[in-house]
Parts: structure tokens; C-alpha cells; sequence
């Protein structure tokens, strides 16, 4: 009984305890790299993009290839509350976003880099990818839909697209870089969190609870560059007058009125477009209704799966 106790303890331990370790294996001329996460084995498989940034993806589950592109401060863990009923369908491609976790950075930052990560990721699956992108994942899926004709469809869960202002102040910008400056990068994600996004204080706490929060403090200076990148941005619905990707559009029914606008002028902007409500929920319903969320996801993709995924140029 003792040495059984001991036993579950010990497997309780390996299971909630974050290890990496690298055992670099060539392939074809790609780099894999053996990670532990939570206990479990993966191969992670580093990507160059087009600038040679390494982009590391990981693959689980069978199915045709969806890849989950996440957003700001997140990486491929935002995921993991819907990744073991997405892979039960598909085979799941979750990334990290260039300056974050296991991938790479340059010195110069640009939303077109962020966008052709996407795309060269998609590329080097090696066949036509369902592509899902949520916040700031959402901005660079919608643009990486326009360099590879590799996409079958595609699901924008809010994207970070600003039509009537950013709805951050040249104070709170000052402030962000200040927390960033003097290296207090968890106040400066709580900003980002609480003054920016409007996330809710119980969302906020169950974040601070997951594995996945140091990851985010980690990745906060990457913050400021994509709310700059957003500002930056202007969505010209004429470059997508010719875009035919089935594109599924998400809107938490619960989110402020500013998102409801950048989903409704995408729904008439994108040819052939439509709009899911996911009922009481707001930004994040992958962690606080992942049943909803990948009822949405699969519903969409068990329509246009098999026609998404002929082989035609949609662009």
C-alpha cells in the first residue's frame, strides 16, 4: 500500500511538472525537438520563416490539418483546454508566436512578419490547412489568408482589428511601456488584461491559476508591438472582394460593442462569410465554455472539410 501511495504521488508530480529537455533529431532537413509539457511527450518541429525566425509548432491528433494560431501574450498553451476534443477530428497544428516560448525573434518586429510566420507554417504542412486564429492570431490568420493559397477555411475568433479606435489612451500606453521598462512584466500583462481587453476579474484569476501564466509573463514584451501593430492596421475590405476561403466568424455575445462591429463588417466584407454567436461568453471562450467552442469549430468544419480541402486556388 505505502509503495502504491508512493507511486500515484510520484506520477501526480511527473504529471503537473513542466519539463523541457532538447534531443535535436534532423528530418528531412527540419530540426525536432523532444519536449515534456504537463508529463507528456511531444516532438516539437522548428519552422524558418521567411525572415529566418524559427516558428515551433507542435502536431497531435488525426484528422485533416487545422492549425490554432493564438493571441497576444498567449502561446500554443492557450489551447489546452479545447486541444484533446479538437484532435479527436483533426490533426491540431498549435504554434508559438515569433518572441514567445520555444520560437525565435529578429530585431525587427512588423505585422507582415507575424502574418507570413502563418502562412509559412501552413506551407510547410504540406496540404491544405483549416486555419483558426483568435485576438491578434485572428489579424495575422485574415492576412496570412492572402499570401498562401493553402487554406481551406478559415474561423476568426475576434480578431484584434480596430475600426473606431484602439480603446487604449496615450496613459495607459505610457504606462504599459513604464511597467515594461522597469521589467514588471506581470503588472504590465494585468494591464493588458484588465484596462485594455476589459477581461473580467474571475477570468483574470483563473488565468493567474493556470500553468499557462508564466508563459504569459514571459512573453509580455511582445505586448506593446502588436497594440501598435493594431493601430496600425486598416482593414481595406477591397483587398478581399475575390477572397473565397469559407470563413466561420466567432463573437462571444457577451463582448462590448466595438467587437460585435469588427465581426458584423467582416461577415459583409468576406464573400463567403458567416457569423456564430458563442451565447454568454466574451474573448475567451476557449478556457470558459471550450463545449461551446469547439461545438462552433467542428460544426463549421465537418461542412466545409471535405470541399475546403479539394485542392482549388481560392484566391
Amino acid at each position: 500500500m505505502v509503495q502504491s501511495h508512493a507511486a500515484w504521488i510520484g506520477l501526480f508530480i511527473y504529471m503537473h511538472e513542466l519539463k523541457f529537455f532538447r534531443s535535436p533529431i534532423l528530418a528531412s532537413g527540419l530540426e525536432y525537438t523532444e519536449t515534456r509539457e504537463l508529463g507528456i511527450r511531444k516532438i516539437m518541429e522548428s519552422i524558418s520563416s521567411k525572415d529566418g525566425a524559427p516558428i515551433a509548432c507542435w502536431n497531435s491528433g488525426v484528422g485533416e490539418p487545422l492549425l490554432l494560431v493564438h493571441g497576444t501574450s498567449g502561446d500554443h498553451f492557450a489551447w489546452a483546454s479545447v486541444l484533446p476534443a479538437l484532435e479527436r477530428q483533426f490533426s491540431v497544428w498549435t504554434i508559438d508566436r515569433r518572441g514567445r516560448g520555444h520560437s525565435g525573434d529578429t530585431d525587427s518586429y512588423t505585422l507582415e512578419r507575424e502574418c507570413e510566420d502563418v502562412a509559412t507554417v501552413i506551407d510547410a504542412i504540406g496540404s491544405t490547412v483549416h486555419l483558426l486564429g483568435h485576438s491578434f492570431g485572428g489579424l495575422c490568420a485574415l492576412e496570412a489568408a492572402l499570401l498562401t493559397p493553402n487554406i481551406g477555411s478559415l474561423i476568426l475568433y475576434e480578431p484584434s482589428i480596430s475600426l473606431a479606435g484602439s480603446g487604449w489612451s496615450v496613459e495607459l500606453e505610457e504606462n504599459m511601456q513604464s511597467l515594461l521598462g522597469a521589467s514588471n512584466r506581470e503588472e504590465a500583462l494585468l494591464l493588458f488584461f484588465r484596462d485594455i481587453v476589459k477581461t473580467p476579474p474571475h477570468e483574470i484569476a483563473a488565468m493567474q491559476t493556470g500553468s499557462s501564466w508564466p508563459g504569459r509573463i514571459a512573453a509580455a514584451h511582445t505586448i506593446h508591438r502588436e497594440l501598435c501593430s493594431i493601430n496600425q492596421y486598416i482593414f481595406d475590405f477591397r483587398r478581399f472582394r475575390a477572397f473565397q476561403v469559407p470563413t466561420l466568424i466567432l463573437l462571444g455575445g457577451e463582448s462590448p460593442p466595438r467587437r460585435h462591429l469588427v465581426a458584423e463588417t467582416l461577415h459583409r466584407s468576406l464573400p463567403d462569410s458567416q457569423l456564430a454567436m458563442l451565447q454568454g461568453q466574451q474573448h475567451s471562450a476557449m478556457r470558459t465554455a471550450p463545449d461551446l467552442f469547439v461545438h462552433e469549430v467542428v460544426k463549421f468544419l465537418n461542412i466545409h472539410g471535405s470541399d475546403a480541402l479539394g485542392g482549388t486556388d481560392r484566391l
